[in-house]
């Protein structure tokens, strides 16, 4: 079928634009590289496609080639003092559950005995400090030069909702909000680190690539949850780190599925295995499934994550399996 969608495709767009098709469950996602994005041809592609047999949904994608390397000055870096990894937990869109997904990890690596910090870089919801027992409470500095990390279960954190009143809406420009969070990074006291977990903002926009580019990112893993709009959104993501040359660690499949309390039996709400397929269609890793459950969400909202709260859990065990995983590949 690849093969039959490409000569569909290749009848409105030059063949060298064909990035990728990938065919999924009934789904078609297109990639066009370095097309002139163009609203009538897109329409008639989605429709062509979607005509054939066995096709549910078509989605056209375009993307930019990255440039070829110049002799410009390198990028200078954000220097994290004590950090010796730094992991990018981030989404494509906001609320498929990234800074749960970000703090259960964090006390996952933990456990796996790993000297864990957690950065809240999320200016649009920073969440971390009501899941770590801290909203509200102003950062110390002793010299008036440096923070002091937060510490909570061993974990050491730091949010940029210290600096803002999250009852307002925050109105900054990318280079006010960037310059927030290269100070709070480079001006807290973290201690001897060997991973720092960072909870990234939502999206592809100028605060993330800036981000992606400043800091020695050791990865990035990708929440997603199975629905398709939200993965179409987890394969931008995906293409932006490949575009600042920032590892993709794999993707995790959040809200996977939900079982159950009375009966057992399983229900795929949002989908099934549509983050695996998407990763096996990118070429990245698939990290694992984390399911759907009151407890994980009321565990976040009251400072117990559920790794603390519930350590012989299934969901803990999902998530101490996908920790295993990262310090595999960051090794």
């Amino acid at each position: 079928m690849e093969t039959q969608i490409r000569d569909i495709v290749a009848r409105y767009f030059n063949p060298s634009e064909i990035e990728n098709v990938g065919v999924f469950n009934g789904r078609v996602i297109i990639t066009l590289q370095n097309a002139a994005e163009d609203a009538a041809k897109t329409k008639a592609v989605e429709a062509e496609v979607g005509a054939l047999e066995g096709v549910s949904k078509v989605s056209v994608i375009y993307t930019v080639a990255k440039a070829a390397p110049t002799l410009r000055p390198e990028i200078e870096k954000w220097q994290v003092r004590g950090v010796k990894k730094i992991i990018a937990v981030a989404s494509g869109k906001g609320g498929v559950g990234k800074s749960t997904t970000s703090v259960n990890l964090a006390f996952a690596l933990s456990k796996l005995g790993q000297k864990v910090a957690l950065f809240d870089a999320d200016i649009y919801g920073p969440s971390i400090p009501t899941m770590l027992g801290f909203e509200g409470v102003a950062p110390i500095s002793y010299d008036g030069k440096t923070f002091e990390a937060f510490e909570f279960k061993g974990i050491k954190s730091m949010s940029i909702g210290t600096l803002v009143d999250r009852s307002q809406p925050l109105i900054w420009r990318g280079s006010k909000a960037c310059g927030a969070i290269e100070q709070l990074l480079t001006d807290t006291n973290w201690g001897e680190i060997d991973v720092m977990v960072v909870d990234m903002p939502p999206g592809t926009g100028d605060i993330q690539i800036t981000m992606s580019q400043r800091l020695n990112m050791a990865g990035a893993v990708i929440v997603s949850t199975p629905q398709d709009n939200a993965l179409i959104d987890a394969v931008t993501g995906v293409n932006m780190f490949k575009r600042v040359d920032v590892p993709i660690l794999g993707i995790v499949e959040n809200m996977s599925y939900y079982v159950c309390p009375h009966c057992g039996s399983r229900a795929d709400i949002f989908g099934h295995e549509g983050a695996q397929t998407t990763a096996a269609e990118l070429g990245v890793p698939f990290l694992g499934e984390i399911p759907l459950h009151i407890d994980i969400r009321a565990n976040a909202d009251a400072g117990t994550p559920i790794v603390l709260a519930e350590p012989d859990s299934p969901y803990t065990k999902a998530y101490m399996e996908i920790a295993a995983k990262l310090l595999d590949s960051l090794k």
